[in-house]
């Protein structure tokens, strides 16, 4: 039987190379993007509001249901691959915490975090290299998204970096962070070794020996789905990655973002 490891990580935070970074373990298969959660998210809709299972013994239905999405998730993978072990990624899998293990106890989920004056400038910088594409966030006429502070407010209040950090949020203020593990962007970049030990540890399963130097691409996404903020090609040498935050943001507006997520910074020790 196949354990199924989940990654529920910050945007613009290395999701995407952990999981090749986990691809070079023979025994791991990694999803890019998933769907996976939004089959349950689905499911349990019908299952909460069909009168055919209110009309039921609500316990016996409960049952039925978590069944039904625990060997669902299990087919979903066993059509897919052989391999012992998986690692679905998708940002909502922290916050629906509660609802996944009740179907599969005990769940591990990774969490890739960063910097998020970093991560705005990573949008920042994606927002500055696509002039050629409609952003959908400036309107000149009404004078919205026309300057780096207007777009960080968009930012900080939408998808995906508002909502990924608000879900953070409520995360810590249900305890389900402990039993979560969180890897620093910086930390993986920096020290790759001691980051991927600390995730084999944490999944309970023998540690492969990992090239930090020559990371294959094995995921592939269609980047035009998500927008001109869609980037999931990653570099295959893992070093160090320079911080660019007052450069391209600008030492106000690092501030701003430095004491508007002070929760974040003092929880993860930024």
């Amino acid at each position: 039987m196949k354990k199924i490891f989940y990654q529920s990580s910050l945007p613009r935070s290395g999701s995407t190379l952990l999981q090749n970074i986990l691809a070079q373990n023979p025994e791991f298969y990694v999803t890019p993007t998933s769907g996976l959660l939004e089959l349950l998210y689905a499911a349990r809709a019908n299952y909460s509001n069909s009168p055919e299972f209110k009309a039921q013994d609500s316990e016996t239905m409960r049952k039925a249901f978590l069944s039904f999405c625990k060997g669902g998730m299990e087919s979903f993978f066993d059509a897919i691959t052989d391999k012992p072990y998986v690692m679905d990624k998708s940002r909502g899998w922290g916050i629906h915490y509660g609802f996944l293990s009740n179907v599969q106890p005990n769940p591990k989920i990774v969490c890739m975090i960063r910097d998020p004056r970093d991560i705005i400038t990573s949008m920042e910088k994606n927002f500055r290299k696509n002039q050629h594409l409609d952003s959908g966030i400036v309107n000149h006429a009404e004078m919205k998204g026309t300057t780096t502070e207007k777009r960080i407010d968009i930012w900080v209040n939408s998808q995906p970096v508002g909502l990924a950090m608000e879900r953070l949020q409520q995360i810590l203020k249900e305890d389900i962070d402990k039993n979560m593990l969180f890897i620093r962007f910086e930390d993986l970049c920096q020290t790759p070794e001691i980051e991927l030990k600390r995730l084999y540890t944490y999944l309970e399963i023998p540690y492969y020996q990992h090239d930090f130097n020559n990371v294959e691409q094995v995921t592939i996404e269609d980047d035009s789905v998500y927008g001109i903020y869609g980037d999931h090609n990653i570099r295959t040498v893992i070093t160090p990655v320079e911080s660019k935050h007052d450069e391209i943001l600008g030492e106000y507006a690092s501030n701003w973002i430095r004491n508007h997520y002070g929760w974040f910074y003092d929880r993860f020790n930024y």
